[in-house]
């Protein structure tokens, strides 16, 4: 378990959620990854991410997914592609990624709360 933490420091990490708008695979990317665009709702807006989700998912079955993503990071340039998003997940028994999600839908950028 990591340190603890007070709620301050938890409200410091915006996570909202999203729907997928575009995947398409990344082959540029060091570790296998798909290049995904994310509304995030009118506040927001589209953001791009770069995810290594390639195990669990397909381009076309990301597409209307909702999302958990943490959108006050700074961006990271991941080869020709600016990452402003991390994209939310767990890992798996064997290491691959689980995105994170709401179970109902929800309106694109609301705060995880």
């Amino acid at each position: 378990m990591a340190d603890e933490i007070t709620y301050a420091d938890f409200e410091r990490v915006d996570i909202r959620v999203g729907t997928i708008v575009e995947a398409s695979p990344f082959p540029q990317a060091r570790k296998p990854a798909f290049k995904l665009l994310i509304d995030f709702g009118a506040e927001i807006g589209l953001k791009t991410s770069s995810a290594q989700i390639t195990v669990h998912y397909t381009p076309e079955t990301l597409i209307g997914r909702q999302v958990l993503g943490v959108v006050n990071f700074p961006p990271r340039q991941i080869g020709p592609v600016r990452s402003e998003v991390l994209t939310l997940g767990f890992e798996d028994e064997a290491g691959a990624i689980v995105l994170a999600a709401p179970d109902k839908p929800v309106p694109n950028g609301k705060k995880l709360m």
